[in-house]
């Protein structure tokens, strides 16, 4: 008998060895395959979720790499330098390499740099080149591609190798013929894909770069804004694509807005049918057209491919911008209907032709042919008529707010669409003058003119229903 002590009682067993019988081993065999056999049905649903639960495998391709450098670079022109066994050890080197975020101040590409004009070449137009060897291993079948800079002041040829793989602007003649520079795919398919190292192929690329002298202005001109991008041929595509949503978005806006001037130009046209007598609409009428042209002219040039830069300086800097500042001010002074200035009509002629000739003896076709003189009586030309614009606006707008309640609905309009012809001097004062919301930019005149088109719309509306007013029977007309 073992008293409870309330303490584990520990006891000491000599164990007897006894030799089982075969059926007792065939009994324990059989144990054994059962509780095997339960122990794998009970697990088996178990080892299901952990193939549930296993990582998924992905294999990742298409990749592309930005060439930013270090690229060895030199001003000057030689078709030599397209030769891969030619030695560039003495040239300087340029890293193409962007800050985080860093995008251009038009359509908000990303990944722009400077360019030579703010790297010790200040002032230097024309060619310059840029070389970069690079060491690329593809698998077997792959096809390469290269997606070209989409920003370069002004154009550029590529080679690779030795060999012109293709172009930006036409380089025909003394100097190139210059377009907008737009985003580009050259495809490397023709190229070895192996020189015998490795399935490895070294390839020596080269930029031929000429800047116009129309960017000279700009301090951080010059040369490749954007590093280009090698990789597999979808990916560059995928790219390429993208680049060019970028450019669309950016100038779509100008497309809208020069849709909506038309129409409202059109709706004051309109109203003139009503008051012949008022020269006011047709002068708002061909104000808006102009304005619309400016605006529309601007997608023209960066998406296609037909209009020079010397086309779009005539077009759009020589003739529109002259023309809309002009018949905005006359637009204004009609509409206020204000006394005793005809003097305006004399001094706006004048200044427009002054302007337009400023303006076309200023471009970039006459660079270096006309004395310094010249040039600087041109650039004052220019300055000084578009003050007086600034001027005539204001002196109108003082004006016009002394001719009763209706003309201060006016002055919203006139302030707001003078934001979008004006904005060289407001940038001048120093107002910010564009913004970067999801990555498009989006310009201070651009959200001026929006307003604007709901400002005019409301006053051409509340003169219509003034018109209507007078056209409508009074009572005793009606009893009658």
């Amino acid at each position: 008998m073992v008293e409870d002590s309330g303490r584990p009682t520990f006891l000491s067993i000599t164990p007897t060895v006894v030799q089982p019988s075969r059926a007792v081993l065939r009994n324990r065999l059989a144990r054994v395959l059962i509780a095997a056999i339960t122990c794998l049905a009970i697990s088996f649903p178990s080892r299901i979720v952990a193939l549930e639960d296993a990582p998924v495998q992905i294999s990742l391709g298409r990749s592309t790499v930005e060439l930013n450098g270090p690229w060895k670079f030199h001003i000057g022109d030689n078709l030599r330098w397209s030769d891969p066994n030619f030695d560039d050890s003495s040239w300087e080197t340029v890293d193409l390499t962007a800050s985080p975020g860093a995008h251009d101040d038009d359509v908000g590409l990303t990944g722009y740099v400077p360019g030579w004009s703010a790297r010790g070449h200040s002032g230097y137009s024309g060619y310059a080149w840029y070389r970069l060897r690079v060491t690329v291993q593809a698998p077997a079948g792959e096809s390469l591609a290269l997606a070209g800079p989409p920003a370069v002041d002004s154009a550029y040829q590529i080679f690779v190798d030795g060999k012109l793989l293709g172009s930006a602007g036409r380089f025909a003649g003394r100097s190139p013929t210059v377009f907008s520079i737009q985003p580009r795919m050259f495809a490397l398919d023709r190229l070895p894909t192996s020189d015998g190292k490795d399935g490895k192929r070294t390839l020596l690329i080269a930029f031929r770069v000429w800047m116009g002298t129309w960017d000279l202005g700009d301090p951080s001109a010059g040369g490749i804004h954007i590093a280009p991008v090698i990789g597999e041929a979808g990916a560059i595509h995928a790219r390429y694509l993208m680049q060019w949503q970028q450019t669309i978005a950016g100038y779509v806006v100008e497309v809208l807005e020069a849709l909506v001037f038309i129409l409202l130009g059109a709706m004051a046209w309109c109203l003139r049918s009503f008051d012949r007598a008022n020269p006011a609409y047709l002068w708002l009428g061909a104000a808006l057209l102009f304005t619309a042209l400016y605006r529309a002219n601007q997608a023209v040039f960066f998406w296609g491919q037909f209009e020079t830069v010397h086309g779009f300086e005539l077009i759009s800097v020589v003739l529109l911008v002259p023309l809309y500042l002009a018949s905005w001010t006359m637009a204004w002074r009609a509409w206020f209907r204000l006394p005793r200035t005809d003097w305006i009509r004399i001094v706006v002629a004048l200044l427009l032709a002054v302007y337009i000739i400023a303006q076309f003896l200023s471009r970039s076709w006459f660079y270096g042919v006309f004395p310094v003189w010249l040039n600087r009586t041109a650039g004052l030309g220019i300055t000084w008529s578009r003050l007086l614009f600034v001027v005539l606006t204001v002196v109108i707008a003082y004006r016009g707010t002394r001719q009763g309640r209706e003309t201060w609905l006016a002055i919203p309009a006139l302030l707001l669409v003078s934001v979008g012809l004006f904005a060289q001097e407001l940038s001048q004062l120093g107002v910010k003058g564009i913004w970067f919301p999801f990555g498009t930019g989006v310009s201070r005149t651009q959200f001026a003119y929006a307003a604007f088109d709901v400002a005019l719309f409301v006053l051409l509306w509340c003169r219509l229903q003034v018109f209507a007013e007078r056209g409508r029977p009074s009572a005793a007309q009606a009893g009658v």
